[in-house]
This record gives structure tokens, sequence and C-alpha cells, in this order.
């Protein structure tokens, strides 16, 4: 018999999103008629088509696939270059940060790569992460053993959490201990907070004085409309030598079903073995890429690189317009009913407190039997989250207005 991956075992109950799919199906199948009228706040997926540039962009694709002539088999594994180019052109160069072509790597997703990015990183790291936190930076972590047991509050042994609260904005401050590796993530999921310049110059300070590695996920940057907000963690000098980067196609141009993502590694960025020798990571991920992954799909990046394009530029606007909308009209009905709300300005997440004595769970099972709409509870966001929940403003706005019209008539 096969031994097993013990760490494992340690994972609290399932992750996040799976279980408030099981609440949700044992909802519907005992209330048949309400389950008709459910609307999906939770998961942060999209609902609006892909824009019609990268239809085109993918239809031209699959005809060249259908010739000898212009046929393509396996692709290169770090993407190819003419995405790469894009991506490092257009996100990077184009607002004066010096980023090459090849330390840009393109993936199936920032949620893959944020979990792969461990397979070259020691075990004996310090690990930080923000809490609330996205749950697949602790999960991942659980994984590759890097954690002791969870205690009572589903805190892990091992990892330094830092906390994100009202009183600091829900930005994480820098810690007065020394973590090798810490997770940022901003405009952040699940609060909606944006880090300011200041702020990520800090942090940029921190690592660089300490050794530090930051693994920096910038997947909602585009929804960041504040000029004073940096979109990227390169945007602070020195960063290029203790940061990696992680952006995604997902919420910007719809692709969450279509997959394409990529990881930004500097080739400046190095690290250390227990010896005490530096090495670059840049030939690590490289290798690590090379072995494990075989790339996305060709008619995918096609796609992708018809965001840059100007009608797609114009299409992604009109996106990120619509989502914002969205969210602009659920955090009003939020203060109209008397919630305190973050988020939702900067980023497509609302972060609500719950109503006194209420707990996150407690605020999930109520708005979904009496209003039929699914939040996240923010408990299962890290126990920092407990008393609050998050609002998605991915949806139709039909959807929306109807779920902004159901919290006002609700009984708060």
């Amino acid at each position: 018999m096969a031994y097993l991956n013990q760490n494992y075992l340690k994972l609290r109950a399932g992750y996040l999103f799976p279980e408030i799919a099981r609440r949700v199906k044992t909802f519907c199948d005992a209330h048949p008629e309400p389950a008709q009228r459910l609307i999906r706040c939770g998961i942060g997926d999209v609902t609006e088509p892909l824009p019609s540039a990268v239809r085109t962009a993918m239809h031209a694709a699959v005809d060249e696939l259908g010739t000898r002539e212009t046929f393509r088999g396996y692709g290169p594994e770090q993407g190819y270059e003419f995405l790469r180019h894009a991506i490092a052109e257009n996100d990077y160069r184009a607002r004066g940060i010096a980023i090459d072509n090849d330390e840009i790597f393109v993936s199936d997703g920032s949620k893959c790569d944020c979990g792969s990015i461990l397979d070259i990183l020691g075990d004996n790291n310090r690990i930080a992460v923000m809490d609330p936190v996205y749950p697949v930076y602790v999960d991942t972590n659980v994984m590759a053993g890097h954690t002791g047991e969870a205690n009572a509050s589903g805190a892990y042994d091992g990892l330094l959490y830092l906390p994100c609260t009202e009183a600091n904005g829900f930005v994480a401050d820098v810690p007065t201990e020394i973590a090798d590796v810490i997770y940022l993530c901003f405009p952040n999921n699940p609060t909606g907070s944006v880090a300011t310049r200041a702020q990520l110059e800090a942090w940029v300070a921190y690592a660089l004085k300490h050794g530090s590695l930051l693994l920096f996920d910038a997947a909602y940057e585009a929804y960041i409309s504040d000029p004073e907000i940096p979109h990227s963690i390169y945007e602070i000098p020195g960063a290029k030598e203790c940061a990696i980067e992680f952006r995604s196609f997902s919420k910007n141009g719809g692709f969450t079903g279509t997959r394409c993502a990529f990881t930004v590694v500097p080739k400046a960025l190095q690290g250390r073995t227990k010896s005490g020798d530096t090495h670059p990571l840049h030939p690590l991920w490289n290798r690590r890429m090379s072995t494990k992954f075989n790339g996305v799909p060709y008619i995918v990046q096609r796609g992708a690189e018809a965001l840059y394009s100007e009608q797609g530029r114009t299409e992604v606007q009109a996106l990120l317009s619509h989502y914002m909308g969205n969210a602009a009209l659920l955090r009003q009905a939020a203060l109209d009913v008397g919630l305190s709300v973050w988020g939702g300005i900067n980023a497509p997440y609302l972060w609500v407190r719950t109503p006194p004595q209420t707990s996150s769970w407690q605020m999930f099972d109520r708005l979904l039997h009496e209003t039929n709409v699914v939040i996240t509870p923010g408990s299962g966001f890290g126990s920092a989250g407990e008393g609050y929940f998050r609002i998605s403003a991915f949806n139709s706005r039909q959807a929306v207005e109807e779920v902004a019209s159901r919290l006002r008539a609700m009984a708060w």
C-alpha cells in the first residue's frame, strides 16, 4: 500500500468554495422554488462574454491549426514569444518598468502559480500571510509540509499571520519578526483593500533588509482606478531584487474558463541554500515550468494577445466598468441598510461587517435562506475574517440590481 502525503490530513474541512457549493446544493435540493431565485455573489467568477477581439483572434488561431503549413503542436512551456513580448511591453515597459520578455512565464492561472512557486523554495522558510487571506496561500503551504497542525481557530502552527483589520485599513503592517517568504495580495482578495506606494515601499525595504521574498499577487490590478495606487510591485525601486509578481487574464479579460495568466520572475532575484550560497530563482522556475508544464494552448495565447490590441483594450475597459458599476450598486445598497463596508472602489469585492452577534457562516445561511443570495463568509479566509462577509461584483447588471433590492428589503 502506498504511503500518503500526510500533510493533506492537516487541512481543515474542505476548501472554502467547494464547502459553499455543498451548502448551496443542500439548500437547493430542499427548497426547489427558492432555488430558482438563487443569485450567486460568492465565488469571484466572471459572467460576461469574452471580448469580441479575443474571439476573433481565437477563431483565426483555430483556422491556423487547420492546415499543415500553419499547424502548431507543442509550444514553448514558458509561453509564446508574441504573448511574452505583449505583456512585457504593455504592462511593464510602457509604464517605465524594465522587465525583459523572458522574465515573463505564461501559465494557466495565478492560483496554480501561487501554489506551484513552492516547488522552487525550501522547506525551512518562515512563511508570512495576511489574515484574512486567499485560502490557496495557506493550504498549499500546509500541503507542502511547511506548517504544523491547525489550532481551534483554524490558524496553522509555523505560519506568521499578519492581521488585516479595520484599524490598519485591512493592509498588513510590516512585522517586527523576520519572515523569509511573504504573500501580499493587492487589490486584496477578499477585503478589496489596496496598498499605497508608501506601504509597498515599506514592504520592499523590509524584504531587502532581511533578504525576504515577496510573493505579490496582482490578479486584480486592472480594477485600480486611483492614479496614486501602484499597479505593480515593480513600480517600487528595488522590488526586482526581492519580489515575484503573479497576474491573470481571468478577471480583466474574462478568462476564468479559458485559463491564461503569467508570473514575473526577475533575473536579479536571488535565493539561498542551507549552506548560505546564493542562486538566481529565474532558472529554477524556468526548469520547473519546462519539467512540469506543457504550456498554455496556442489558441488561448492568441486570445490573450488580442486583449492588448486597440479593440481589446476598449472591450476590457467596458468589462471593468461593468463590474465596477455592479460594485458601486452593491456598496450603496449595503450602506443604505446601515452595514459597514470596505472595498468596491479599486476592487470588485466588498468586505462587509456582519450585524452584531452574527457569525460569518450565520450571515451566509441567513442571506441564503432569506434572500436566496450566496455570499462568501469571511471566516473562510482566516480567523481575522470572522465577523465579515465578502460580496462579489461579478454578475450581470440585472442580477446585481435584484440583489441590491433584496438587501434593502431585508429586516436588518
